[in-house]
């Protein structure tokens, strides 16, 4: 294999069968000896009937689609609601379930496992991993978990502290544990795993908050023991590369990268390819974001913001494709990679599909990396357009923030697409796409590029800044129904705030998808028409399912705010989005469904007067600065939370030194959620407690 110098590596590949076929002779030539990984191997496949979910994009495809098509367009008036189960209270419920054998699994939380019967609503088994309890600091990427993997009786789970954990399907009872990352590391785990041919494939978080070098690994489905691991930068050339791909990749970084880690998590997307055995993975941003620190403004730096393309048996380096050649803004590439069949030119093409935090939809051949066309699908400013030839982009000026200037960059980095999965319809061919409309002023004015140093303990300490201007009127999303033949959109329906829910595509010519709004909404797939809507009482953020049980058809999603969504609470506060009034619920739909929701009443936080407050200015002022970057990835922007985590304005904590001090620094909560910050001094304690007070007096006015 020899690498092509211009962002691309090209492997040897040679064109397959197709899925079913290839299936087939799969099948019949391993015989009845290996009954239980065939009928896994035959769920997971995209020519499977649609009975079950068993996987995060139901198959190896990661389409998100059921084919499925007892409720289709002409029925779906009369989809009503099946049951609904009450979850916890202020927890993370953006999980996308599973469901196998009339049997639905969901994680909620940190890692609380459910099995629940799909046709009443009954819970059949809990379990939990005690991941609250073990995750410490890791706690500080609260991002809860967003989904599971089923294997040949088993359910695969990977939780906050890191850990990789098989369990029972019918027992509930763990069957292994493996700690795949570092003891003491920052790294953690909220994506869902994904599961073939007996092997567990799992990546990490903690990019943002720590030097943190990414990796994915490769585990033994029966056993734990660990297959193949493929690093995603290359470390400290003194220690030595652990292959080829390694040393090529160092070629294209600068100075002493491995100090800061250099990121490339893999923490959403990993797709298996059948047809070529390769498994895609979706690399994360740069560690920290700003190139100038941690490659001195120099080089590509592989695998960064990269589709990476390996051999499915060995972890061995294929190709890869870079969306954002020194990334330097948050553009990670760890969004759902789709495979599919397309005729593109006059001939069949096998590709892979993907929409980026960056704003541009690609796609790519299966085979080679090879670039065959790429296409904004939000407004766009950071390039004028994704060169052809070359596979790179053609940058705006000044989009690096060069010389202590700044840029109005678009998208943000919450993207024009973020992890909330899109979907793609086989039946008529069309990508949809949970999109996002926002910009963020960028630059590093007063960071000393030379001497950076990570702040120990920070929840996101990034080398940069960057500016959300919170004007609800700057703030957009949408669903877009995209051709990714010809790379145009077909229709567009806006959705309320800057964040909406994750799609899934039907068999019945339909598009399912929840809002903020409470909404839960399905289209008609061709024209974008809503056929129908559901009051869910409370945000629907989770990706939808559909699957059969006893013969019926059920569509199941859970609602609740959360998921990093919820980070620019101000934005939509608006939607009545307090935790402490959101209801947590799994909500199932059938066919005449006569179920009906509880009464729920939502409301914005109810802030008291501090008649003890007397204002700070210097002391808010270094308050604010402490907070935004421990506590707003998870308690909001400005204080404002609408999320899981607990809106501080309406909290009497803070009116407390003591209370404060406990909560916060001596980590008494910690079991509920809320990590220990030991590190902060007396001074610096009531200085954030100080500036949280004078947001809720401010924000209690109005």
């Amino acid at each position: 294999m020899v690498p092509d110098r211009r962002g691309r590596r090209r492997g040897r590949s040679a064109r397959g069968l197709t899925g079913g076929v290839a299936l087939a002779v799969l099948l019949a030539l391993r015989g009845c000896a290996n009954a239980p990984v065939d009928k896994a191997a035959a769920e997971l496949s995209d020519a499977s009937d649609g009975r079950n979910w068993p996987a995060f994009g139901r198959t190896y495809g990661e389409q998100h689609y059921s084919p499925l098509a007892e409720i289709d367009t002409k029925n779906i008036g009369q989809l009503g609601l099946a049951w609904s189960l009450d979850l916890p209270a202020r927890t993370h419920t953006v999980t996308q379930p599973l469901a196998v054998d009339g049997v639905l699994y969901i994680s909620v939380g940190h890692s609380q496992i459910h099995a629940i019967d799909a046709k009443s609503g009954r819970i059949l088994w809990h379990y939990d991993s005690k991941a609250a309890d073990m995750a410490g600091a890791k706690l500080r990427q609260g991002w809860g978990s967003r989904g599971l993997a089923w294997w040949s009786g088993k359910i695969f789970a990977g939780t906050q502290d890191g850990r990789l954990i098989a369990i029972d399907a019918k027992t509930g009872k763990p069957v292994w544990s493996v700690l795949t990352v570092g003891k003491d590391d920052y790294r953690f785990i909220s994506g869902a795993p994904r599961v073939f041919d007996g092997k567990v494939v799992i990546g990490h978080g903690g990019a943002d908050a720590s030097n943190v070098r990414g990796y994915v690994t490769a585990y033994d489905a029966q056993t734990g023991r660990q297959l193949w691991r493929f690093h995603t930068v290359p470390g400290n050339p003194a220690d030595g590369f652990e292959n080829d791909a390694m040393r090529m990749a160092a070629e294209t970084w600068s100075g002493e990268w491995w100090k800061y880690g250099g990121g490339g998590t893999v923490w959403n997307a990993i797709t298996y390819d059948p047809q070529y055995r390769q498994i895609y993975i979706g690399t994360g941003n740069g560690a920290p974001w700003n190139h100038r620190i941690r490659s001195q403004g120099k080089g590509d730096n592989l695998f960064l913001s990269s589709i990476v393309a390996l051999d499915a048996d060995s972890g061995a380096y294929k190709w890869h494709y870079q969306t954002n050649p020194g990334e330097s803004w948050d553009y990670n590439a760890s969004m759902d990679m789709q495979i599919a069949a397309l005729d593109i030119g006059g001939r069949r093409r096998d590709v892979l599909m993907t929409a980026p935090k960056n704003g541009f939809f690609y796609v790519l051949d299966r085979a080679t990396g090879k670039l065959i066309s790429a296409e904004h699908f939000v407004p766009v400013t950071w390039a004028k357009k994704i060169d052809l030839v070359t596979g790179r982009p053609v940058e705006a000026a000044n989009v690096r923030y060069d010389n202590g200037s700044s840029f109005i960059l678009s998208p943000s980095p919450l993207g024009g697409h973020n992890w909330l999965p899109m979907a793609y319809s086989p039946k008529n061919r069309l990508v949809y796409i949970p999109a996002i409309e926002l910009s963020a002023r960028f630059s590093d004015k007063g960071i000393d590029t030379a001497h950076w140093t990570r702040t120990p303990g920070n929840a996101m300490d990034v080398g940069a800044i960057p500016e959300f201007v919170l004007d609800e009127g700057a703030a957009k999303s949408a669903l877009v129904a995209w051709d990714p033949v010809t790379q145009k959109e077909r229709w567009r329906m806006p959705t309320p705030g800057y964040w909406n829910g994750g799609v899934m595509a039907t068999g019945g010519g339909l598009v399912f998808q929840g809002r903020i709004d409470g909404r839960f909404n399905a289209y008609d797939a061709e024209s974008g028409k809503l056929l129908w809507s559901y009051d869910g009482q409370s945000p629907v953020i989770a990706p939808p399912i559909s699957y059969k049980a006893r013969g019926v058809q059920y569509v199941t999603v859970l609602t609740g705010m959360n998921g990093g969504g919820g980070y620019l609470g101000p934005l939509i506060e608006k939607y009545k989005l307090d935790p402490n009034s959101q209801a947590r619920r799994v909500l199932t739909f059938m066919i005449g469904g006569k179920a009906k929701l509880p009464p729920t009443t939502q409301s914005r936080a109810v802030i008291d007067p501090d008649p003890d407050y007397r204002p700070q200015p210097e002391q808010e002022a270094r308050g604010g600065a402490i907070y935004g970057q421990r506590c707003a990835p998870c308690h909001g922007v400005a204080v404002t939370a609408v999320g899981a985590a607990p809106d501080l304005r309406a909290s009497p904590m803070a009116r407390s030194a003591e209370v404060f001090r406990a909560v916060v620094s001596e980590g008494v909560m910690q079991t509920g959620g809320m990590p220990r910050f030991e590190e902060f001094s007396e001074q610096q304690l009531e200085d954030m407690r100080q500036y949280i007070r004078a947001v809720a007096m401010k924000d209690g006015k109005r």
